[in-house]
């Protein structure tokens, strides 16, 4: 008999199933708190539950529980890069960083990635398969766990393009800012995206709170190209559209993320055009000096073309930062440390 993932169900939906097989309502929110907020790893730690009950629940559901397969520590930051097996095996990754503001996770959507961004360690094997909720939500789960602390903001911009995992995505961010749960506020969590534009017009239709965040890194669709495959299928003329649309049903400022590559994408004309091109949205630059991955040949533009770049944004009234580097003492980019396990393993 197949079992039942019941990490991914929803209170509803376990209270829903435990009233099936003969139990009484209040045991869904019981199991709910163990598995959402003390995050239990297995039926056996359900405490008040009855053995005989427990092991009921054992024949037709399984707790998703990540192992963790490796860890390394910035001696630079203290940033923590987590590497997670899967109960299938696969490898996936994850980011814990801290900040004044409080702790921030960013986590995986799917084992690999099809999108074939250029700049990018997580695409470089293809796609494995979509991650489910539990398994996005384990991620954290493990990491508040092993280090102690609380989470207060999430980030999907691991491995995987969220978008390409719709469904489960939003099963997740729902789960994930219930009540009930963890409940991380929506606006505490970002998603990113290369720009799938049908998926992100169904986002801005959930209206949900969250944070959007392209993936833009070039400002017009020819530079484009030569990056992000994805613009072969959407002009940016549409994926702006849809942010515009984002924000009308949201009331939620875009953040558009550039990765600055040396002689690419990252001299001063390409900036005016930047500024041209996102004068009417509402959001921010975040500018992110690319990390350069053995398997390509793109070089990380030198600070003072950053700075050049950030300069001509601002004197054009764009709203822009430039990312903090975490973790590059211990692969912190995207990919880049569960790529090198795999090889080694």
């Amino acid at each position: 008999m197949e079992q039942t993932d019941i990490k991914s169900l929803t209170l509803e939906e376990l209270t829903g199933e435990i009233r099936q097989m003969g139990g009484q309502a209040f045991r869904g929110k019981q199991i709910y708190q163990w598995l959402h907020v003390k995050n239990a790893e297995s039926f056996d730690e359900m405490t008040n539950l009855s053995k005989d009950f427990r092991e009921q629940l054992k024949e037709h559901y399984h707790v998703t529980a990540l192992k963790i397969a490796d860890v390394r520590i910035s001696q630079i930051d203290g940033t923590r890069k987590y590497l997670f097996e899967l109960a299938d095996g696969n490898i996936i990754e994850s980011v814990w960083m801290q900040y004044k503001y409080g702790n921030s996770v960013c986590i995986s959507s799917q084992v690999g990635c099809r999108m074939g961004c250029r700049f990018c360690a997580s695409t470089l094997d293809g796609l494995e398969r979509n991650l489910t909720a539990s398994e996005m939500l384990d991620q954290i789960y493990r990491i508040q766990t092993h280090t102690g602390e609380r989470v207060s903001n999430v980030v999907v911009m691991g491995s995987g393009e969220p978008l390409d995992n719709y469904d489960n995505l939003i099963r997740f961010i729902r789960m994930l800012t219930d009540e009930n749960g963890l409940n991380i506020s929506q606006r505490n969590v970002t998603v990113s995206t290369c720009g799938l534009v049908p998926q992100m017009r169904r986002l801005a239709d959930e209206k949900l709170q969250i944070t959007l965040a392209l993936s833009l890194h070039a400002p017009n669709d020819e530079v484009r190209k030569t990056l992000m495959p994805v613009a072969n299928s959407f002009r940016l003329k549409d994926v702006l559209e849809a942010c515009r649309y984002y924000f009308e049903k949201t009331g939620r400022r875009m953040t558009f993320e550039y990765s600055l590559v040396s002689g690419v994408n990252d001299n001063p004309g390409e900036a005016k055009a930047l500024a041209a091109l996102l004068k009417d949205q509402h959001g921010h630059v975040n500018l992110i000096p690319v990390n350069p991955i053995k398997e390509r040949d793109f070089v990380q533009s030198e600070r003072r073309a950053i700075e050049e770049f950030k300069n001509l944004l601002e004197k054009s009234g764009i709203n822009v930062t430039i990312r903090r580097e975490m973790g590059r003492d211990i692969n912190g980019a995207c990919g880049q440390l569960r790529k090198s396990y795999i090889e080694k393993r």
